[in-house]
């Protein structure tokens, strides 16, 4: 790596594999905001909006190390952008996988030849990426991000919602209620700005997504709700609403019980990123000609 650019080489007083990352940034972050720092939680989800491709606890270490991040990537990757990493910029450590390579036993290579090598997870290594701000060069190309209104957006979710098999109606009946959630069902109140409908949409879709048997009986009705709008928070802030400030409360919820936390970060990144996938694709095909979506089907 080229000098102009720096990285931690404390490694060994790293966290090693992708539990342990999320456990001391848990850890860390219970302790910010019992220390008075609500603005600790907000970082975090906002991270989320902005990396949903990358696993949890890489969200996780690139919100603590820097929380204003925006677009990351690797030292090689930027210069093959045609731009350069600032000299003394520091890199943001994450956890990169190391995969290796499973040769099958004979007689089962013999029965598929295409599949006689299986790649394997076999562990992390430390790898380091750089936030746009820290580098310099040419001017990049726009991110691809879900394009249009609210409106669209709207109108993306709800097929989505659609999708899934859930059963979607509009009714003053559940007033003063916003929305409700019934398993398989939908209830909206009308009258809703096109920005309160969409985030009231996403958060009881949330619910029809997680709260269901197991997870149900598991929690409290208190961290299902503010796991929903968190859900809702981050969807909001990728598709560019002006959003509040998520509730330092939520932390709170959990009596600093890091295994809980833990589960319900989990739960909220996973959920959020199935959401704005199932949103970019409808961009894509939105935009695709149809002879190309005919290639891609």
């Amino acid at each position: 790596m080229s000098s102009t650019a720096t990285t931690n080489n404390t490694d060994q007083q790293q966290p090693k594999t992708a539990k342990e990352v999320i456990a001391a940034n848990v850890q860390s972050l219970i302790e910010q905001l019992e220390a008075g720092h609500s603005d600790a939680l907000t970082a975090y989800l906002n991270a989320m909006s902005r990396f949903h491709n990358y696993s949890l606890g890489n969200i996780l270490e690139i919100a603590r190390q820097k929380p204003d991040a925006t677009r990351v990537a690797g030292f090689w990757k930027w210069k093959e952008l045609g731009r350069s990493v600032k000299k003394g910029e520091k890199g943001i450590r994450i956890l990169a996988p190391i995969v290796g390579i499973q040769r099958k036993k004979k007689e089962e290579a013999e029965k598929d030849i295409t599949k006689q090598n299986v790649p394997v997870l076999v562990g992390f290594r430390s790898a380091y990426v750089f936030d746009v701000t820290q580098t310099e060069g040419a001017k990049l190309p726009a991110m691809r991000e879900i394009s249009g209104d609210v409106g669209e957006n709207r109108d993306r979710l709800v097929s989505f919602i659609k999708r899934q098999g859930i059963e979607l109606v509009f009714t003053e009946r559940i007033a003063p209620a916003l929305g409700m959630s019934y398993g398989g069902r939908i209830a909206i109140l009308p009258g809703q700005s096109k920005a309160e409908e969409f985030s009231t949409l996403v958060h009881e879709l949330a619910h029809e997504m997680l709260h269901k048997a197991e997870r149900r009986t598991a929690t409290t009705k208190t961290v299902r709700e503010t796991e929903a709008e968190a859900i809702a928070f981050v969807i909001g802030k990728a598709v560019g609403l002006e959003t509040g400030s998520a509730s330092a409360d939520y932390i709170h919820l959990y009596h600093g019980n890091a295994s809980l936390l833990a589960e319900s970060l989990e739960v909220i990144q996973q959920t959020s990123a199935v959401i704005l996938a199932a949103l970019e694709s409808s961009v894509v095909e939105e935009t695709m000609p149809d002879a190309e979506l005919a290639r891609v089907a």
